[in-house]
């Protein structure tokens, strides 16, 4: 029984993890970008086509990740090209990946792919309660650990970091000093999208081998809570993700086990957790913000 409870939260913070790390990357940055859970609708299409199509979960998942940058790119161009209001078009844009996941989405309605395949090492998947935790996993949940690691390594301990953070800080200074504002930023945004992409088709082909109109059902939202709830550290959005996809799964289990609550209060659990802690840390933090300090301002070199 806890060993099915852990795996199960591994599958529900696995597209949470994905789809926040590109956002911290974004928002690192300085571009606040809410269309997240349009790019992972877009990704969740596009990465069931695309596997249904060719039969092959990593090529279903490349289209996915392409979906969603191509999404992301049509965002840059409207905040970092053309300096909109940054949270019109992230909004924007997850209505327009709404409409386009539906309309993508409508022929494979029904169908169903072989899932992603899992990890199988002789005696270590064997292993009692971590076996399958550590070594049985599917290649989605080692990416999102990998994705994570190299994220923190590169924001911490390399010039390109350096200078993301400097674009995200103090954006006039970086261009100062010959740093291209736009052009890191919209690199940034890309790479974004493309981990929302990723974690979008995450969903249909790893944890459930068929496609659904909005089955992504709220995660990007709860995901840009997570890069707040993360402190925009990379480290602490494995913890964030746990707890709250250890919180979806809560309430699946509430559910199962007939406690007697309604069942749309149960579904509703997440989100009032997601709410309920950035409450939390708005109210604990000291010191001010610690977000970076031009996240969602536009920046225009010749004003």
């Amino acid at each position: 029984m806890l060993e099915a409870i852990l795996l199960s939260i591994v599958t529900a913070a696995t597209p949470l993890l994905l789809a926040a790390s590109g956002e911290l990357v974004a928002e690192r940055a300085g571009v606040l970008n809410l269309g997240v859970e349009g790019m992972m609708l877009i990704g969740a299409a596009c990465g069931f086509a695309g596997a249904w199509a060719t039969g092959s979960t990593a090529l279903g998942a490349l289209c996915g990740l392409a979906a969603g940058a191509a999404l992301a790119a049509l965002f840059a161009a409207a905040a970092i090209g053309l300096a909109v209001n940054q949270v019109a078009a992230g909004l924007a844009l997850t209505i327009l990946g709404t409409g386009l996941s539906g309309l993508i989405g409508a022929p494979f309605v029904g169908e169903k792919i072989t899932p992603a395949p899992h990890l199988a090492l002789p005696v270590l998947t064997d292993l009692p309660l971590l076996g399958r935790l550590l070594f049985g996993e599917d290649g989605f949940v080692y990416l999102a650990l990998a994705l994570i690691a190299g994220i923190a390594a590169v924001l911490s301990r390399s010039r390109a970091g350096l200078i993301l953070r400097a674009v995200g800080d103090n954006p006039a200074a970086a261009h100062a000093l010959g740093y291209n504002v736009s052009g890191i930023r919209t690199l940034a945004v890309l790479f974004g999208g493309a981990c929302a992409g990723l974690a979008g088709a995450c969903l249909p082909l790893a944890d459930t081998p068929f496609f659904a109109p909005g089955m992504t059902a709220g995660r990007g939202w709860i995901a840009l809570a997570l890069v707040v709830f993360a402190s925009w550290r990379p480290g602490r959005l494995v913890a964030g993700a746990a707890l709250f996809g250890a919180v979806s799964i809560l309430q699946l289990h509430a559910q199962a086990l007939g406690l007697g609550v309604p069942s749309q209060a149960m579904s509703a659990l997440p989100y009032l957790a997601t709410v309920l802690v950035l409450v939390l840390i708005s109210r604990v933090r000291r010191g001010g913000s610690v977000a970076p300090a031009a996240l969602g301002t536009p920046f225009v070199p010749d004003r």
